[in-house]
């Protein structure tokens, strides 16, 4: 069973247990996060998907922290679907892991073997441990699913193809795939980067605009022709697509802030969003 190392550990997020358990903690309660810690609830879970953010837990942390309070609330899901873009441009178009674990320093995770195997078809997704090994974007995620949950099950899915074709073909696999699963799909992406506040701020929000109708066509298409420079334009799009197909109802963004929030600096600034989609 392969074994993924992590590789931005002391670096996005601290590499030491003990510290890592506080910084998340700190997350939660940082005056731009929800400001409380989560706990899980019992009930019929109603949350399909979520966008997060990924950049280093000191910027983007706390404004992750509402996604996954929000999370937490609606119940324990059986297992996630992790999509994030891919920034080192290594590997395949879309790849995933077949199996395997993956370690943070809180501990280890199981991909979803079972799952993975139903996605993974040769044809649009392809297994490739290799576009993984130097990526971030789904590994900042997982120590926040463990702060929640402890035991996680997940399928990795890195998008190097962020084409709306290859959207809707990796969509549709999802619906299939995980049909009778209860599963949630985390789109990994930070919003508008290295621009002015302002700036920022006006063209996200045309971006956040088309995410809370839901429209991932509008969404997709607003992108590319307001250039504005969302990292994981792919997986929240796959997101909104497999949400739609499977009765969402609605969109709530639950916060939206840049790092010129958290630090003061708002010469060129990074854009953070959380939502989740509901039935």
């Amino acid at each position: 069973m392969e074994v993924r190392e992590p590789v931005v550990a002391g670096y996005f997020y601290e590499g030491e247990k003990k510290l890592l358990l506080e910084q998340i903690k700190s997350c939660f309660l940082h005056k731009l996060g929800p400001g409380k810690l989560p706990e899980i609830k019992t009930g019929k879970r109603k949350i399909i998907g979520l966008v997060v953010p990924h950049a280093g837990y000191f910027y983007s942390g706390a404004i992750a922290a509402h996604a996954y309070h929000a999370l937490a609330s609606d119940g324990n899901p059986q297992t996630f679907i992790l999509l994030g873009p891919n920034h080192t441009g290594i590997g395949m178009p879309i790849s995933a892991i077949k199996n395997g674990r993956w370690l943070t320093p809180l501990g280890e995770l199981t991909v979803d073997s079972a799952l993975a195997e139903k996605l993974i078809d040769n044809k649009i997704v392809l297994e490739d441990p290799v576009a993984h090994s130097s990526e971030h974007s789904i590994e900042v995620q997982l120590p926040f699913l463990q702060f929640v949950y402890k035991k996680v099950k997940f399928v990795p899915i890195c998008m190097l193809d962020q084409s709306f074709e290859a959207c809707t073909r990796l969509a549709n696999m999802i619906v299939k795939a995980a049909k009778n699963k209860d599963a949630v799909i985390i789109a990994s992406s930070d919003f508008s980067h290295y621009e002015a506040y302002e700036t920022a701020y006006a063209k996200d929000a045309k971006a956040i605009d088309a995410l809370n109708a839901l429209d991932a066509r509008r969404f997709y298409e607003r992108v590319l022709s307001l250039d504005i420079s969302i990292c994981g334009y792919g997986p929240i799009t796959t997101m909104m697509i497999v949400a739609k197909a499977v009765g969402a109802k609605s969109c709530e963004i639950l916060k939206y802030a840049t790092s010129g929030d958290v630090t003061g600096d708002k010469h060129e600034v990074v854009g953070y969003c959380a939502a989740m989609v509901k039935k």
